[in-house]
């Protein structure tokens, strides 16, 4: 009877306004607002008695219940005037999944304006739960409680309720509605000690944005000393906010750090800055930027497409990369190259283009090509401006040409450069290189058809590549203009075998793939040429078969040559996941390769070393993976690189590298090791079964960590190393990071943070450093689904 008089009651409040079903991932309920407060209330208990309309008493197991409220008591008394609720003994409210558990309650159920005595509650959303010796209800999403302790940890069966972190307070304010609480007389305790206390705290009830203090971060850095951030939160808007990070170093001084992020219909970025007035340690001011701006122009009609990109990144000095190498608001500082770029881009159907303004800040430049010590390096060259278009229609249709592929490319640029300009004569020994600005013009056409079938295929190309220069000085053959044009023809033909087979009593697909690729190029002297933006390939299995081993425009090599090689795969018939992958492939030099990058000696007529890879995942949790270069003249390998991954389950991997590089002027050996590890299953312990969101469990050890180390040099290169425990309610962490900046010098921190889970995080961030430096991490806490009422119906 109780449903069909809301059934009912809904209808005929609803009137014009129906109900509509919405589609939602959570078990949860829309009634419309003017429905919300005409919904039947439904009574039951073993003794009714009272007055129609005006009184009604219920005793021995009462209930009411009315849309989202439950209440359960020994004794209820509602009346109907004022529409309250006074209920005693053993008072159960559920509202909406949170429930309070008290002696008395009084109630009005249409405001949800009352009061609770000696209460127990716990909130559905955050698993947050605490008691109060009184709690007054404001309405529906407010309340007060007096003489407070609030905790995600979880309450005992029975006894005592002893959490190992709670937020005491005089007094606490929730406001559900913007899903915060402000607590008055506050202090943060851990296992009985106060680690935090403030007369006013303002902590979030959700994961939902709002301003305020972010808990503080403390750090432990060699060069720094002890430091301090108290970051503050300003929730500007919906698609606005802010965030400042002042930051007090010992052994520096204060810095005043701010991030401010934007998004839009049509733009979206974000703007960072630091600033620190008189570095103790170096005695002058630092400070750093970092702008990163796209926009969309659909108004532009003359320009289709158009799309603008800023990316600006600036630093006062530098040693800033050595003193800040993971404070900065510039992310990828340790790299020392910070690009300062303008980009507007754009394009509609075959043809796209782009406007290029690019100037580096280079951290240490050298003043000429050549560093004058190891810490210097040497910055790209500026492009003031680049203007480049783009063409690459389907399929041709033309006359003898279906079926061929066409690609355009005009390029003019600028390059610019602060160095002091070099000029090379092309006799002299010594450095043979020339540093010059100048201007190119280059234009690459690019036509291509392949012809395949089941089993085999080929596909010829062809392109022309042309290109002009005029320089500010002149070459040292005199000449301050020069145009160079090369035709490039290459023939990629490959055959694919497959046959059923099995290997270790698993059904399984063998192929077999030959491929030989011919190409040629004729001679056009470039050694007197800046090489602008040309650069050696890393020669691996995939740029082997390339036309050209350099990559730009400044260096086309006049290569002759046949490059042949063969891979074969094992894959799953069943669910098509490769297994295994093992290759090999070695060039033929027809002739003498002359063109080359400076002080590059000329590639000698013959083969060249052999490259082997292999790839092999045969079960989920292992992968394997390596390649070689093996030099048949020294019949010894140049290059390896060996690496081997276990991912038996969740929170549980260990990958391992070895590297060794003899191709270069320094030769390198080092070993890379990551872990993490539950340390209970090094101890034997082999039932971790995950728990939704919440890692392995509690009570759980990890290890974690990242090794790099130089076999050459006998010594740690990088270093990230640590433990996390999980108690369930809170997460503790320590690290200890380690960062090479030179041969002799490093930069070392401790991190350490006390995660309360569903509340704060105190003490150093060292998540997003196991993030980037450990291969496959995964952090203890995970999103889920957000719980729904129906969890705690009743």
């Amino acid at each position: 009877m109780g449903w069909l008089g809301l059934a009912a009651g809904v209808a005929g409040a609803a009137g014009a306004q129906p109900l509509v079903l919405e589609p939602s991932l959570t078990l949860q309920e829309r009634l419309p607002p003017t429905v919300q407060g005409k919904t039947p209330t439904v009574v039951e208990g073993a003794r009714i008695h009272g007055r129609t309309d005006e009184r009604t008493v219920v005793e021995g197991g009462a209930v009411l219940r009315r849309h989202d409220v439950t209440l359960r008591a020994e004794r209820l008394e509602h009346t109907t005037a004022d529409d309250t609720a006074v209920a005693s003994g053993g008072v159960r409210v559920n509202r909406q999944g949170d429930v309070y558990e008290g002696d008395r309650l009084q109630l009005k159920l249409d405001t949800f304006e009352g009061r609770f005595d000696n209460v127990r509650f716990q909130f559905l959303r955050t698993g947050g739960q605490g008691e109060a010796s009184r709690v007054d209800f404001l309405d529906e999403h407010r309340a007060v409680a007096h003489d407070v302790k609030y905790s995600t940890c979880e309450r005992p069966p029975g006894g005592r309720w002893a959490p190992a972190w709670a937020v005491t307070a005089d007094q606490v304010q929730f406001d559900q509605t913007t899903d915060t609480g402000v607590a008055l007389g506050g202090r943060l305790e851990f296992q009985g000690v106060p680690i935090l206390a403030a007369p006013w705290i303002s902590f979030p009830l959700s994961d939902a944005r709002k301003s305020g203090v972010l808990p503080p971060t403390l750090n432990l850095d060699s060069q720094s000393g002890f430091e301090t951030t108290v970051p503050y939160y300003f929730n500007l808007a919906p698609n606005r906010d802010a965030t400042l990070y002042p930051t007090l170093m010992t052994k520096r001084g204060l810095d005043l750090g701010g991030e401010y992020r934007y998004l839009a219909r049509t733009y979206a970025g974000q703007l960072r800055g630091a600033w620190m007035g008189n570095d103790r340690l170096r005695d002058r001011d630092r400070w750093a930027y970092a702008l990163q701006h796209q926009h969309a122009l659909p108004e532009l009609d003359w320009l289709p497409g158009a799309g603008l990109r800023l990316n600006l990144n600036r630093v006062s000095d530098d040693d800033y990369w050595r003193d800040f190498p993971r404070t900065s608001v510039i992310t990828n500082l340790a790299q020392r190259l910070l690009a300062n770029e303008v980009a507007l881009s754009g394009g509609s159907g075959p043809w796209s283009y782009s406007l290029l303004a690019q100037r580096w800040q280079t951290l240490g430049a050298a003043s000429t090509l050549v560093p004058a010590n190891a810490e210097q390096i040497v910055a790209p060259y500026d492009r003031l401006p680049s203007l480049a278009l783009r063409y690459q229609p389907g399929a041709l249709t033309l006359a003898g040409l279906d079926g061929w592929r066409l690609q355009a490319e005009l390029d003019v640029t600028r390059f610019a450069t602060r160095r002091t300009p070099t000029v090379w004569d092309g006799v002299s020994a010594g450095d043979q290189r020339t540093d010059l600005d100048g201007t190119r013009a280059l234009g690459v056409l690019r036509l291509s058809r392949r012809w395949e079938a089941p089993g085999w295929y080929i596909e010829p190309r062809l392109q022309w590549h042309a290109r002009q220069y005029r320089f500010e000085q002149p070459l040292g053959d005199g000449r301050q203009q020069v145009s160079v044009a090369l035709p490039t023809a290459s023939v990629d033909a490959g055959l694919i075998f497959e046959r059923d087979t099995r290997l270790f009593d698993r059904a399984v697909v063998q192929t077999l793939e030959p491929r030989v690729v011919l190409s040629t190029t004729p001679y056009r002297d470039q050694r007197l040429l800046p090489v602008y933006d040309s650069a050696a390939y890393d020669f691996n299995l995939a740029t082997i078969f390339s036309s050209n081993p350099y990559g730009g425009h400044d260096r086309i090599a006049d290569l002759q040559a046949i490059t042949y090689g063969v891979t074969s795969r094992l894959y799953a018939p069943d669910s098509g996941a490769e297994l295994a992958t093992v290759g090999l492939a070695q060039r033929l030099r027809l002739r003498d390769q002359r063109v080359t990058l400076p002080n590059e000696g000329a590639a000698a007529e013959g083969r060249s070393d052999i490259l082997i890879g292999a790839t092999v995942n045969w079960t989920p949790q292992w992968s394997f993976g390596g390649t070689w270069q093996y030099n048949v003249a020294r019949r010894t390998s140049v290059r390896t690189l060996l690496s081997a991954r276990y991912l038996p389950g969740p929170y549980r991997v260990l990958s391992v590298a070895y590297r060794n590089n003899e191709t270069t002027a320094a030769p390198s050996r080092q070993l890379d090791i990551g872990w993490q590890w539950p340390l209970a299953a090094l101890w034997g312990e082999r039932d971790l079964t995950p728990v939704p969101g919440r890692a392995l469990g509690p009570q759980q050890w990890y290890g974690v960590g990242r090794l790099n180390y130089s076999l050459t040099d006998r010594r740690i290169v990088d270093l990230v190393a640590g433990f996390e425990y999980d108690a369930g309610c809170w997460i503790g962490r320590v690290v200890v990071e380690r960062l090479q900046q030179s041969r002799t010098s490093a930069n070392q921190r401790i991190l350490f943070q006390l995660e309360f889970s569903g509340f704060s995080r105190l003490g150093s961030n060292p998540l997003q450093t196991l993030r980037t430096q450990i291969p496959r991490y995964q952090y203890l806490r995970e999103d889920v689904n957000p719980p729904s009422r129906f969890q705690r119906y009743e």
